[in-house]
């Protein structure tokens, strides 16, 4: 199976982060998931309280599932991945300092191969440097992640920008995968024709 690549950390959204974790292999694919260091991670549920007394401007966070990361940032060889996801919540705040992680999500921006990032997962791709003239979608309050490193900020679903797929929340999820693995199939199908060719 070709594998895709996902990086999380404490506070990752479980919903962002679990749905892919199912699904992608689904169609084929491997998730791989990684973070600082190989071991369990705090998963959180965001949500604004539908009900209460006192009205919430922002989502609330609460304890929810346990998701370990079998790989750590620093023997990660994204070279070994066909495509990366870059999930939500808390997590990519500070996960956004890991060299490491820098390092390896530019690799999936400069050899275009395929990314999916949805909600807070945008302030890693834009640490790293890789939204300056691109066009994507985010949760509202992380536009500023996208227009202050050079992009384009779209209040839409989804948003398709050439190798970059993104959504603004999970809620978004169900117009994300199609083309988000569709950019998987082709990029693996390229690969495997050129690897064809250089054997032949």
């Amino acid at each position: 199976m070709h594998k895709v690549l996902m990086p999380i950390g404490d506070a990752t959204e479980v919903m962002d982060t679990l749905y892919p974790y199912f699904r992608l292999p689904e169609d084929g694919y491997e998730i791989v998931v990684t973070g600082p260091e190989a071991r369990l991670y705090n998963g959180v549920m965001h949500e604004i309280p539908p009900e209460t007394e006192v009205p919430w401007d922002i989502t609330r966070e609460k304890p929810a599932y346990h998701i370990r990361a079998d790989l750590a940032f620093s023997d990660v060889d994204p070279n070994d991945y066909a495509g990366l996801f870059l999930s939500g919540g808390r997590a990519p705040e500070y996960l956004r300092y890991d060299e490491d992680l820098l390092r390896i999500t530019r690799h999936f921006f400069e050899t275009n191969k395929p990314v999916a990032v949805t909600c807070h997962g945008i302030e890693i791709a834009a640490a790293a440097g890789c939204l300056e003239g691109r066009r994507a979608t985010t949760v509202a309050k992380c536009a500023l992640d996208i227009t202050q490193f050079g992009g384009s900020y779209v209040d839409q679903p989804i948003c398709v920008d050439g190798n970059m797929v993104s959504s603004r929340t999970w809620h978004d999820y169900s117009q994300q995968f199609k083309p988000f693995i569709e950019l998987l199939n082709a990029s693996v199908d390229d690969t495997a024709s050129v690897s064809s060719a250089a054997n032949s």
